[in-house]
């Protein structure tokens, strides 16, 4: 299934659904197309899905999260909000290839957030994302909620990072050293 194919109505007038219509956006494709070209970037409050409006930008988190949510507003509730560990490299994400070089690092296990609809991917975290940036090398994942976007997606990747220290000791890196690591290649992702 492609993306075009996953749409509905927004009638709605929850608070997420009435952002889309005051933008004159009226499906859920449409508002999809909106969400993906926004800029790539943190919101000052993960927690605060209306942030992605004020401030044109959003990660793959806020980006997803704030997707399910409409659909769960206009009472499209298949979609699922996923989470999956992928490793981040310098072929899939060339942003960061740079970085991965300077610590000699061949990838890092990295969340990702994204939509899953009838066992089909759906990926707008960018202008021109797709699942198949990343499912080649995707690793585990897991549906969350909206509301766990936050302290609850790093707690699954943080546990996820140090089981896979664990099981590598050939790693010289510490968990927190990769995850520092992976915090430098995030900045390099948001230039």
């Amino acid at each position: 299934m492609k993306a075009e194919l996953l749409d509905f109505k927004i009638e709605s007038s929850d608070e997420i659904s009435a952002q889309f219509l005051k933008r004159e956006i009226f499906s859920f494709r449409d508002a999809a197309r909106f969400i993906q070209n926004l800029d790539y970037g943190r919101n000052s409050d993960k927690n605060n899905l209306k942030a992605v409006f004020t401030e044109n930008k959003g990660t793959c988190s806020s980006k997803h999260a704030l997707l399910k949510t409409l659909a769960v507003e206009n009472g499209f509730y298949g979609i699922q909000l996923t989470i999956g560990i992928f490793r981040m490299n310098g072929t899939n994400t060339p942003k960061i290839k740079d970085r991965l070089l300077k610590y000699d690092i061949e990838f890092i296990p990295e969340a990702h957030t994204y939509l899953k609809y009838r066992g089909q991917y759906f990926d707008y975290t960018r202008t021109g994302s797709s699942a198949e940036d990343f499912l080649d090398d995707l690793l585990f994942e897991v549906e969350i909620q909206p509301n766990e976007i936050g302290e609850e997606k790093v707690k699954i990747h943080q546990t996820f990072l140090n089981n896979w220290v664990d099981k590598n000791p050939e790693l010289k890196y510490s968990a927190k050293e990769i995850w520092d690591i992976r915090e430098e290649c995030i900045t390099d992702l948001s230039k």
